[in-house]
C-alpha cells in the first residue's frame, strides 16, 4: 500500500507534463525555457571559422562619415553596384535595404520645373538640361546599374490596422492557382514597403527581409515564405539561394496524411528543378530556424566585412571578391538594423540573412519537426512512468541519483539530436517533470517516512549516546554505524572506596548517590566532547574522536579527566557534611588505533570501541591505585595531548600478553605544581635513570630526596619495594627497566 501510494503521487508530475506535451495547457514559461535551451545549443556550436563564400558590404559608421547620412544619393549606389560587378566577378548581390522613395537630391526636378516655367523659352538652358538629364537622373543611373545583373532587392511586409502599401512588389513564387484547394498556413501580412517601380522594373527579383521576433524580443528564425492576399513571396535569403541554384521552382511540401478541410501545415518548402528536388524544413509559420555561426559583426569572424566606403573609393584590389555572394547591409546603430539573438544582444540584421543563406547552401537548416509534439508525449510518458515505478523502491539517496541520471540523460539526448541532426526537439516539460518527481519523492520521505525514522532514532537512543543520535538526525549521510578503524582516545574510570560508602546506605539511597555521581561525571565528559560508551558497575567507559571527528581528542580526554577529579573533590566535601566516607577515582587514558562502530547481537547493540588500544586503556585505569595517582595515560596520549601540563613519567610497563613496554605518565596541572617542581622532576628523572641502569644504591638515595620534596609516598614506596626485590633477585643484563603486569 505504501509503494502504491508513492507511485500514485509520482504520477502527478507525469500527468501535468503530459498535459503540456499534448498542448492541453501550456504555460508561456515552457516555450520561453525551450527557447533558452535552443539558445544554449546555438552558443555551444558557434563556429570560429570564416565563411569566405558570403561577403557583407557594410554601411558602417565610417561609410556614413565619408559619404553622408543614409539614404545615400542613388548615384553612389550605382557606383557601388558597378564597382562590385565590374571590378569583382561576384555571383549575386542581395540588398538588406529598401529604396522606397525617388531620389531628388540631384536637383533635376527643380531644373525641370524651371524648364516648364520661367525658362521654358531659354533655348540654351533647355539644351544644356537635356545634356545633363542622364547624369542628374540618379534613379535612372541606379536602375541602369541594376539592369540585367543578378541583384536581389530587399523589401518588407507590415501588419497593422492601416495596411499601408508603398512601392512595387515582385512576382510571387506561389500563387493561388498553384495551391488549388489545398491552401496552407503561413505568416500573413496586410501591407508592405517596397522599392520604387523604376528600380523594381530594372531588378525584378526581390526578397523580403522580415525576421520573426519571439515573445522575449529575440530573433531565432526567418520566414522563407510570406503570404500577402493569398499569394506567397520569398525571403531575401531564399531568393539569393534560388538564383545560385539555377532558379528552381517553389512548391509546397505538405505533411503526409494532411487533411484537406482547411489551411494545412507544410512540412517543407520544395525547390523543384526538373527531376531534382530539395526539401527545406519549415515550421507552421513557413519559417526556418537560424543556425547562428558566430558572435556577429565585423569582429565576429564568421563572414568577411568590407566597408561600403572602401568599395566606393576603390580601396579593394580588383578581383578580391570574385566568386562570392554579396549582401549589402548596415551595422551602424543609427540605422536600427541591430537585433537581439541567442549569441549577441546586438547582432547585425544583415548577418541573420547571411546565416540562413549559408545554412541553405550547406543543407544544414535546424528544424522543429512536425512530429515534435508526438516525440514530447512519448518522452514524457516513457521516462515518467519508468521513473515513477523505480522511485517506490529507492531511498532518498538512490532516488536522487535516479532522477539526476534521468534529467542528465534527457538533456544529453536533446543535445545529441541537435548536434548530430539539427533537430530542435522539446525537452523542458520532461526535465521539469523529472525534477518535480524528485521534489515529491523528497517531500514524501520527509513528511511521511521521517516520522518512522524519528521513532527509530528514539529507540536507538537508548542503546547509543544521545549525542550520536542527534548528529545522525542532522546529517545522516555523514555518519555511519559501520565499523571502521580510527585513531581515538579511550577513557576508563573506577571509583575507589565506593564499597565503604555502599555499606552505610540503603539500596535506594545508594542508587540516588550513584545516579548523582554518574550524572555529574557524564556532564563533564560531554562538555569536553566525549562519547559515553557504557556504565559498568561503578566504572565509566568513554571515548573521544567518534562519531564526530575531533583532532585534539587526546587533549580533551585529559582535560575531562582532570575536571572529573575536581568533581570528586566537590562530592567528597558534600559527603563530609553527611558523615559519609570519601571516595576516590582512578582514570586510565590511552590513544591509538581501535575499531569503532555498531556492535552486538540482533537483540542488543551498542556503539562502542574495541581493540588492543582499548584493552590498554582499561589496564591503565587499574594502575592508578598502584602508582598512587588519579590519572594514568599512555605515551601516545601524552604526546598528542600537548604541553598544557607538567608530565610525570611513572614507569614502563608490559601488559599481560605483550612483550613491548609502554611508558606511562600522569599529568600535573600547572597551578598545582609546587615551586620546587623543576628540581624535583630533575631528581625524579635522574632516579629513573639509576633505576633502569640497575644502580640500586644511587637510585635509593635519589628516591629518598624525591619523597622528601614531593610527598609521593605511594609511588616512592612502590619503587623502594621493587629495588629491594631486584637487589635480592637481579633482573638480568637485558632488563629495560619495565615492569610486567601479571593480571588484566
Amino acid at each position: 500500500m505504501r509503494r502504491l501510494r508513492r507511485f500514485l503521487i509520482g504520477l502527478l508530475p507525469v500527468l501535468l507534463a503530459f498535459g503540456i506535451a499534448a498542448d492541453l495547457w501550456r504555460p508561456a514559461v515552457i516555450d520561453r525555457l525551450e527557447a533558452m535551451v535552443y539558445d544554449a545549443h546555438i552558443r555551444l556550436h558557434v563556429s570560429t571559422e570564416t565563411d569566405h563564400r558570403i561577403v557583407i558590404i557594410d554601411i558602417d559608421e565610417d561609410s556614413l562619415a565619408e559619404v553622408g547620412r543614409w539614404p545615400w544619393s542613388r548615384h553612389h549606389m550605382a557606383q557601388l553596384v558597378n564597382t562590385l560587378f565590374e571590378q569583382h566577378d561576384i555571383v549575386v548581390m542581395g540588398m538588406d535595404v529598401v529604396f522606397a522613395e525617388p531620389d531628388e537630391s540631384s536637383g533635376l526636378r527643380q531644373l525641370e520645373q524651371l524648364a516648364a516655367g520661367d525658362l521654358r523659352d531659354n533655348a540654351p538652358f533647355l539644351e544644356h538640361l537635356e545634356t545633363l538629364r542622364s547624369e542628374l537622373d540618379f534613379d535612372g543611373r541606379f536602375a541602369q546599374a541594376l539592369a540585367n545583373r543578378p541583384v536581389i532587392l530587399g523589401y518588407y511586409f507590415t501588419s497593422d490596422r492601416t495596411g499601408l502599401r508603398a512601392g512595387t512588389l515582385p512576382a510571387p513564387v506561389i500563387d493561388p492557382a498553384q495551391t488549388g484547394d489545398r491552401p496552407f498556413r503561413a505568416t500573413q501580412w496586410n501591407g508592405y514597403g517596397s522599392n520604387i517601380e523604376r528600380l523594381a522594373s530594372a531588378a525584378p527579383r526581390a526578397g523580403f527581409f522580415n525576421p520573426i521576433v519571439d515573445a522575449d524580443g529575440v530573433v531565432r528564425s526567418l520566414p522563407l515564405l510570406a503570404e500577402f492576399e493569398g499569394r506567397y513571396y520569398e525571403s531575401l535569403a531564399l531568393a539569393m539561394f534560388r538564383h545560385i541554384m539555377g532558379e528552381p521552382a517553389v512548391r509546397p511540401g505538405y505533411a503526409p496524411g494532411a487533411a484537406h478541410n482547411g489551411p494545412e501545415r507544410l512540412q517543407s518548402i520544395v525547390l523543384q528543378d526538373g527531376e531534382r528536388s530539395m526539401h527545406i524544413p519549415v515550421d507552421d509559420r513557413l519559417a526556418a530556424l537560424i543556425e547562428f555561426r558566430g558572435r556577429g559583426g565585423p569582429l565576429g569572424g564568421t563572414y568577411p566585412y568590407f566597408s561600403a566606403a572602401d568599395v566606393l573609393q576603390g580601396l579593394l584590389p580588383p578581383g578580391m571578391l570574385d566568386g562570392t555572394v554579396v549582401l549589402l547591409g548596415t551595422t551602424a546603430p543609427g540605422l536600427l538594423d541591430l537585433r537581439a539573438t541567442p549569441v549577441s544582444e546586438v547582432y547585425p540584421g544583415v548577418e541573420t540573412h547571411a546565416n540562413m543563406l549559408a545554412s541553405l547552401l550547406d543543407g544544414r537548416v535546424p528544424v522543429r519537426p512536425d512530429y515534435a509534439r508526438g516525440f514530447e508525449i512519448v518522452q514524457v510518458l516513457a521516462v515518467g512512468l519508468l521513473l515513477a515505478a523505480a522511485l517506490v523502491w529507492l531511498n532518498a539517496l538512490w532516488g536522487g541519483v535516479a532522477t539526476g541520471v534521468a534529467a542528465i540523460g534527457l538533456i544529453a539526448l536533446n543535445a545529441w539530436l541537435f548536434s548530430a541532426h539539427l533537430l530542435a526537439l522539446p525537452v523542458v516539460s520532461a526535465v521539469l517533470m523529472v525534477l518535480s518527481m524528485l521534489v515529491l519523492h523528497a517531500l514524501y520521505g520527509y513528511l511521511v517516512e521521517t516520522r518512522s525514522k524519528r521513532h527509530l532514532a528514539d529507540l536507538f537512543g537508548s542503546y547509543v549516546p544521545p549525542e550520536l543520535v542527534e548528529e545522525m538526525v542532522k546529517e545522516p549521510e555523514r555518519y555511519s554505524m559501520q565499523a571502521q578503524n580510527r585513531v581515538l582516545s579511550v577513557m576508563f574510570t573506577d571509583m575507589r572506596g565506593f564499597t565503604a560508602v555502599s555499606e552505610k546506605l540503603a539500596p535506594e539511597d545508594l542508587q540516588r548517590l550513584l545516579n548523582r555521581l554518574f550524572t555529574r561525571l557524564t556532564h563533564v565528559i560531554r562538555e569536553h566532547g566525549g562519547t559515553i560508551d557504557k556504565f559498568m558497575g561503578d566504572c565509566i567507559m568513554a571515548f573521544w574522536g567518534a562519531p564526530t571527528d575531533t583532532p585534539d581528542h587526546a587533549r580533551k580526554a585529559v582535560v575531562a579527566a582532570l575536571a572529573m577529579s575536581k568533581v570528586i573533590d566537590s562530592i567528597n566535601a558534600e559527603h563530609a557534611t553527611e558523615g559519609l566516607p570519601p571516595i576516590g577515582m582512578g582514570v586510565g587514558i590511552n590513544t591509538g588505533p581501535m575499531m569503532v562502530g555498531d556492535m552486538g547481537s540482533d537483540l542488543r547493540r551498542s556503539y562502542t570501541v574495541i581493540g588492543d588500544a582499548v584493552n590498554l586503556g582499561s589496564r591503565l585505569e587499574g594502575l592508578s591505585t598502584t602508582y598512587g595517582v588519579d590519572v594514568v595515560v599512555s605515551a601516545t596520549t601524552r604526546q598528542q595531548a600537548g604541553n598544557d601540563w607538567v608530565w610525570l613519567e611513572l614507569d614502563r610497563v608490559k601488559v599481560k600478553g605483550k612483550d613491548v613496554s609502554v611508558t606511562i605518565y600522569t599529568p600535573l596541572p600547572t597551578p598545582e605544581v609546587p615551586p620546587t617542581a623543576p628540581d624535583w622532576l630533575a631528581s625524579w628523572t635522574l632516579f629513573l635513570q639509576y633505576y633502569r641502569s640497575q644502580a640500586w644504591n644511587p637510585a635509593l638515595a635519589q628516591l629518598d630526596a624525591c619523597q622528601v620534596s614531593t610527598g609521593m609516598t605511594t609511588l616512592c614506596a612502590l619503587y623502594r619495594s621493587r629495588i629491594q626485590m631486584w637487589q635480592d633477585n637481579p633482573p638480568g643484563a637485558d632488563w629495560d627497566g619495565s615492569h610486567r603486569l601479571d593480571s588484566k
